[in-house]
This record gives structure tokens, C-alpha cells and sequence, in this order.
């Protein structure tokens, strides 16, 4: 019976994907290369959500590439996790012009869609990856599997290091 329901839970979340690749529910779908639905095992304890995806994600449709996923992989390998153990989304499935802030009206347009997979992948716990005041603008709890305290974007860190001196 368990491996039904992670082969239900694979073609429900495929199909959900395909569904969400022509969402027009924002003028964001003008805009973008293609939708970054999310990548990763659909059957994961875990679940990460960053904010909306970067130049990369929108050219290779995953997300958290370039240096932002490269140094995930190295967070998550101190762990003793990979990416095939965790699923990574985001709340915006499509790039934000010049990766521009996401606007009110894009993130209430998105927030069905990472709701809605985020019932499909029944995670034990979702990690939001993003700025705080990014996640203050989200409707968090309206899921009860959000924890209050995000973890710094991988993607902000070289930044952050450059500017504490770190780097």
C-alpha cells in the first residue's frame, strides 16, 4: 500500500506541474522563459521554499541553480541531506523582471499553487528560504507547517559574508 501512495502522490504532483506550466494568473507569465514548478523527491519530510526564481531557474526550469543551489547542496550536504531527499520550491513559479522584488499581487497569485503542493507533498516541515520581509508579506499561516524563523537565502549569503568582512 505505501508504494501506491508515493506513485499516487509522483502523478498527482506531475499533474499538478503540467497544469501550472500555463499559468497566466499574473502578468509574470508574459515575462518568463517557463514555469519553475519545483524539483525533488515528492515524497520528502522536508520541504524548501525559497522566494521566486532567479536568471538560472528561469533558463533551466529548477529551482535554486547557479551559486545559490550550489551552496544549498553544500548546506544540505552538512547534514547529511541531498536534494533527492528534500523537495525545493518556490513561492513565485516565475522570474520577476530583472529579479525585481515579488509584487503583493504575484505572490497572492502564486500562493495556491505552492499550497496546493505542498498538500500533494505532505511534508513533516517546510523551511522557508528567504529574506524576512518576504516571508512576513506571505500568508504563512495559512499552513500550518511553516515555522516562524526562515533561514537566510543561500543566495544572499556571499553578499552577507562580503559585507560582515567574511569574505
Amino acid at each position: 500500500p505505501g508504494m501506491d501512495v508515493a506513485a499516487d502522490r509522483v502523478a498527482a504532483l506531475r499533474g499538478y506541474a503540467d497544469e501550472t506550466a500555463g499559468c497566466t494568473r499574473c502578468p509574470l507569465a508574459a515575462t518568463r522563459t517557463q514555469v519553475v514548478f519545483g524539483a525533488g523527491n515528492p515524497d520528502a519530510d522536508l520541504l524548501f521554499v525559497g522566494e521566486a526564481p532567479g536568471f538560472h531557474e528561469d533558463q533551466n526550469g529548477i529551482p535554486f541553480v547557479g551559486q545559490a543551489g550550489k551552496l544549498l547542496d553544500r548546506l544540505l550536504a552538512g547534514i547529511g541531506l541531498e536534494r533527492s531527499d528534500i523537495y525545493i520550491a518556490n513561492v513565485l513559479k516565475c522570474r520577476p523582471p530583472q529579479n525585481r522584488d515579488p509584487q503583493p499581487e504575484e505572490i497572492a497569485s502564486c500562493e495556491p499553487h505552492l499550497f496546493r503542493q505542498i498538500e500533494l507533498i505532505q511534508p513533516r516541515l517546510v523551511e522557508a528560504i528567504a529574506r524576512d520581509l518576504f516571508v512576513e508579506s506571505v500568508d504563512v499561516a495559512a499552513h500550518k507547517r511553516f515555522i516562524d524563523t526562515p533561514l537566510k537565502a543561500p543566495s544572499a549569503a556571499p553578499y552577507e559574508q562580503a559585507v560582515e568582512g567574511g569574505v
